[in-house]
């Protein structure tokens, strides 16, 4: 299951903001970034549990899975926690943007938070399973021209083929993620006609007749840096 018994209450601030030097990747004080309420836990369990001999189709299998189980997640407390926090006015798709552009930073490589101790060894289990995964999926690329192109020339990260699999993928989560969402996404970021108008249902947009509400993902946030996502959370939680 993507998700265990701590991941259940979502937006909870029982244990404060995150900001040691020893939960966030690569931070070398206390005044940087900070883990926001929502990501103190992400459901994405399943995928500490993908045999590294596993096909690409196979991981966008369980990288929506742990989006659709994160989208349920979020939705079942984000009523409860505007209802206690009245001056709290985001909307449920901005949430749910934020943990796919989590869940992006997870599969690149670039996610920056590792919790406690515990979590922290099991983030860096992760970061290695997702390393040995693309290291087998570069491996059975038969092009010459496709594997010389995605060769790696970062210790074992593959950054450029985990990018270009995330490029090609996002839309699939997206729609994973917002499988049981209502209301509209709050920026008019999607293109109609030339010009922006607003994901009206479940969070997606339309494509360019009009009639799929699958064709497009009305948000950037997994092109954002992490840390400058979380500064904009922080300023609304």
């Amino acid at each position: 299951q993507p998700c265990r018994k701590e991941d259940v209450k979502r937006f909870s601030d029982k244990e404060g903001a995150e900001c040691a030097t020893s939960k966030i990747k690569d931070s070398n004080n206390y005044r940087g970034a900070c883990a926001p309420y929502r990501r103190l836990h992400v459901c994405d369990k399943n995928m500490e549990k993908i045999a590294t001999s596993t096909t690409s189709d196979t991981l966008l299998a369980e990288v929506c899975y742990a989006a659709k189980e994160e989208g349920a997640s979020l939705q079942g407390y984000y009523e409860q926690y505007r209802a206690n926090n009245t001056d709290f006015k985001t909307h449920i798709c901005t949430e749910l943007a934020r943990s796919f552009a989590d869940i992006g930073d997870i599969v690149r490589g670039r996610d920056l938070f590792y919790g406690n101790t515990q979590e922290k060894t099991k983030r860096k289990q992760l970061d290695k399973k997702m390393k040995d995964i693309f290291k087998q999926i570069h491996s059975g690329l038969t092009k010459k021209g496709a594997k010389d192109h995605y060769k790696d020339e970062n210790g074992g990260n593959f950054f450029k083929l985990r990018e270009d699999w995330w490029t090609a993928n996002r839309h699939t989560v997206w729609e994973a993620i917002t499988c049981k969402a209502e209301g509209a996404y709050f920026r008019p970021t999607c293109s109609m006609n030339g010009s922006g108008a607003q994901a009206k249902d479940k969070c997606r947009c339309k494509d360019e007749k009009g009639t799929n509400e699958t064709d497009q993902v009305p948000t950037y946030f997994d092109y954002v840096p992490q840390y400058l996502r979380w500064f904009e959370e922080w300023a609304e939680d």
